[in-house]
């Protein structure tokens, strides 16, 4: 496995964990945000620009519920 598929993976891993832990803080939704960020990284480095823009997105969906969701 090379470097940027080990990226990729934990990237993803991430994303998953993330939103599987969302009900339990509004930081996992920062998290959450922060891996899908990494995801679109990943995206657009192997070549896959509609992944990468897709990521990008939902990492601006998260942003803003983790700024909208209340304090816990």
């Amino acid at each position: 496995m090379d470097g940027l598929t080990t990226f990729g993976l934990f990237a993803v891993t991430a994303m998953l964990v993330c939103y599987a832990l969302e009900k339990r803080s509004r930081w996992f939704i920062l998290a959450f945000a922060g891996s899908c960020a990494l995801g679109s990284v990943y995206g657009f480095l192997q070549g896959a620009w509609p992944f990468g823009a897709v990521e990008a997105i939902w990492s601006t969906v998260a942003l803003r519920r983790w700024w909208t969701a209340p304090p816990r």
